[in-house]
């Protein structure tokens, strides 16, 4: 009875702190809360009738990307604070295979990085002292996407379901020279969508026009380009071309993918 008191006078004391806070809106939204997510449906390995996997590139700095990096809630940002509140997995970079899940201490490891400073004690001394540094979510200009294509011979239809997702960060030397990127962690898409399905992202134009980022991949509401394809050797592009060939490739490719289904069909 005591227990159960005191919980009913900590719901009180609640609901008189939450009472106190202006809403920042006109009503209260509930659509988003209120919509579970569907699973994915069941597809038996006989009605894969082909399939293929690619590998694309993200550019968040593309005008239709731009919601990637909004400041309120930048999507890198989402991931990582639910994995620090142990509700996402994520994955090392090593293996795109989701085979090798990082611990605490690695993700922590990959998310922080030690720098010096010289603090000037007075005029005569100083102190290098060592400061952890957290990656930025403006460090991530791009991310990769790992996604499967297939035809399903019982639907009929041509269909894609993303695998998964890794935020690369930028890497340059200590003079400012940038040298290249790399892939800082993989996320299992399949399993991170109820953490996705509950975080918004800013609609431009019409701010009513909630969506959440499970709709955003679902609805592929975002510009790529191919990087790679299933291949025996596991080349990039940028192994067997450059400049504007290597973009004609990634073309070709994509090509293919939305012309399987229609070279099926004979007129």
């Amino acid at each position: 009875m005591k227990k159960l008191a005191f919980f009913a006078a900590l719901l009180v004391v609640a609901q008189t702190i939450f009472a106190q806070i202006p809403l920042n809106d006109i009503t209260n939204r509930t659509v988003v809360a209120d919509k579970p997510v569907l699973p994915y449906e069941a597809i038996s390995e006989r009605d894969i009738f082909w399939q293929k996997t690619t590998w694309r590139v993200l550019d968040v700095r593309e005008k239709i990307n731009l919601p990637f990096i909004y400041p309120g809630a930048p999507l890198f940002n989402i991931l990582t604070n639910a994995a620090r509140s142990g509700e996402l997995t994520l994955y090392s970079s090593q293996k795109d295979d989701f085979s090798v899940p990082l611990s605490t201490e690695e993700m922590n490891a990959i998310l922080f990085r030690k720098d010096t400073v010289i603090v000037a004690l007075d005029e005569t001394n100083i102190e290098v002292k060592e400061i952890m540094t957290e990656v930025n979510y403006e460090d991530v200009k791009r991310f990769r996407i790992k996604e499967l294509w297939y035809f399903d011979s019982k639907t009929s239809q041509l269909k894609v379901r993303i695998l998964g997702l890794a935020p690369l960060q930028e890497m340059y030397t200590e003079s400012g020279d940038f040298i290249g990127e790399k892939a800082l962690f993989w996320v299992h898409m399949p399993t991170a969508r109820a953490v996705l399905s509950r975080e918004l992202v800013f609609s431009e134009g019409n701010e009513a026009s909630r969506m959440t980022w499970e709709d955003l991949f679902e609805m592929r509401k975002f510009s790529s380009y191919i990087m790679k394809e299933g291949n025996v050797r596991n080349n990039r592009l940028q192994d067997t071309y450059s400049g504007v060939d290597m973009l004609l490739a990634a073309d070709k490719i994509n090509q293919e993918i939305f012309n399987y289904e229609s070279d099926l069909w004979s007129y």
